[in-house]
């Protein structure tokens, strides 16, 4: 095993951390090879504990943070292909906007597109009105958690969608870029929470037409 760097509550989760990147190395064998796939598990575990606010959640959340952005890299280098559109949704804190926005294309797409969502700065938490408002669509959001914008999942999608989070999105050559120009609803009251939702949904509803009537709009369409 690879030496890793001593960061927050590492010393405790080490052993723990070498377990995880043992499974996940099983998983990606043959694409990655077990150090690549230990340095994303323990980087993503520094990245995750940075905003952390309960602790027993972290080898949970860095083995899911770590196996998505796997699979993420997998995807960019052709190691496998993805037969459906990837759509990556950023915001600043990946606490209100972007995951509205992924939760509510999951449902429209019903599994016709992968969906991520990541922040610039990622909050601690979901914000508390934004799972309000979702719940009130039947829709759970409250075991998501805010995760960090990576250059591997941007890479591995063919849409990327930022909503305020200004130039902090690295930019790529033959992928889709859209500004969704939305309030951010960090300590708004929950009916302006639900006018951005109802406003995000609208604007998802016309995404997946755009993805799903015409499969190839998204290979064609760059940023400028």
């Amino acid at each position: 095993m690879t030496e890793q760097p001593n960061t927050l509550g590492l010393k405790d989760n080490t052993e723990l951390l070498h377990r995880i990147s043992d499974r996940l190395a099983e998983r990606f064998s043959g694409i990655f090879t077990a150090e690549t796939v230990e340095r994303y598990v323990f980087e993503s575990y520094t990245a995750m504990a940075r905003t952390a606010k309960i602790s027993a959640y972290l080898p949970a959340t860095t083995e899911h943070f770590a196996n998505d952005r796997l699979n993420a890299l997998a995807r960019s280098k052709g190691a496998f292909a993805s037969e459906v559109p990837e759509v990556l949704f950023v915001c600043v804190q990946n606490a209100g906007r972007s995951q509205m926005a992924a939760a509510l294309l999951n449902v429209e797409a019903k599994g016709r597109v992968r969906v991520r969502s990541a922040g610039s700065l990622p909050a601690a938490e979901l914000d508390p009105a934004v799972v309000t408002a979702m719940s009130e669509m039947g829709l759970d959001i409250s075991a998501n958690y805010p995760k960090p914008l990576t250059d591997d999942v941007v890479r591995a999608s063919d849409v990327v969608i930022t909503m305020g989070c200004g130039d902090s999105c690295p930019i790529y050559p033959g992928k889709r870029y859209e500004d969704w120009d939305l309030t951010d609803p960090a300590n708004q009251s929950l009916d302006i929470v639900r006018d951005v939702r109802d406003q995000i949904h609208d604007r998802v509803k016309t995404l997946v037409v755009s993805l799903l009537n015409y499969p190839d709009l998204h290979k064609e369409e760059a940023h400028s």
